[in-house]
């Protein structure tokens, strides 16, 4: 069973290893790649202001990488006060390398879930370090519960390098592709049509699997209709939906 990972290839490694433990074939075909914002001069200031926010709420791992691996050196400085919210388990566990353990971490892995383990917000600062198009549900939320959402822009989701093994493995016919963000649903469309492929319409009419409701959202507007959504909003839930198709193919075919 071919399975085809859109995410960034720097970070598919851990999922392909997992799909080969689980007698699945990866293929990789990134169709985004995560930019840093350089010179980041507001984060610098909000960093240095640090003690000036009751929270700081990531809402992914890319933003915890980009924040630690590039301005690290500002937390070894003391923050009292501060605390840290993360949405989902991955988005915890990279704090967590970072000798951060998040206050909050929401059972729904969506950032409008994260506003209720805030406690009183009403105005106070909330520092939310995110990509260039993040959604605007969560600075909503936090707005109209009286706080103050500072939204620091700290990377760009890019359309990545077309993939020409990955494109030709794709041509021949897939069993599931993996869409584990609204980005990467995207530009996975844009790039087949660029190519002068229907992504409605690939060999083998292979099942998508998206990591959550707003990835799913974006697939189904996009046309998309051999749809699951991972119960658990995480590769690993991602992973588990595979092996359920999978294993219900074998039971149809036995």
């Amino acid at each position: 069973m071919k399975v085809l990972i859109t995410r960034p290839r720097a970070q598919a490694d851990d999922f392909a290893e997992k799909l080969r433990s689980a007698g699945f074939e990866p293929i990789f075909f990134p169709v985004i790649e995560i930019q840093p914002i350089e010179n980041n001069v507001a984060l610098e200031r909000a960093l240095e202001r640090l003690n000036c926010y009751e929270w700081m709420v990531f809402t992914s791992v890319n933003a915890v990488d980009v924040v630690f691996n590039e301005y690290s050196a500002f937390f070894l400085k003391e923050n009292k006060g501060v605390k840290f919210a993360a949405i989902g388990p991955k988005t915890a566990e990279a704090l967590r390398k970072h000798n951060i353990e998040p206050g909050f971490v929401p059972e729904e892995y969506v950032a409008e879930a994260i506003l209720p383990g805030l406690g009183n917000v009403k105005g106070k600062w909330i520092l939310l370090p995110r990509a260039e198009i993040a959604r605007q549900e969560l600075p909503k939320a936090i707005s109209k519960a009286g706080g103050i959402a500072h939204e620091v822009t700290v990377y760009k989701t890019l359309s990545a390098k077309l993939d020409l093994e990955g494109l030709d493995t794709l041509k021949s016919g897939m069993d599931a592709v993996a869409f584990t963000s609204a980005s990467t649903v995207e530009n996975f469309v844009a790039i087949l049509r660029q190519n002068k492929i229907d992504p409605l319409s690939l060999p083998n009419n292979p099942l998508f699997v998206c990591i959550g409701p707003i990835t799913a959202h974006v697939a189904r507007e996009e046309g998309f209709q051999n749809i699951v959504v991972a119960k658990e909003y995480t590769t690993d839930g991602v992973m588990q939906e595979i092996i359920s198709a999978h294993e219900s193919q074998q039971e149809k075919r036995s």
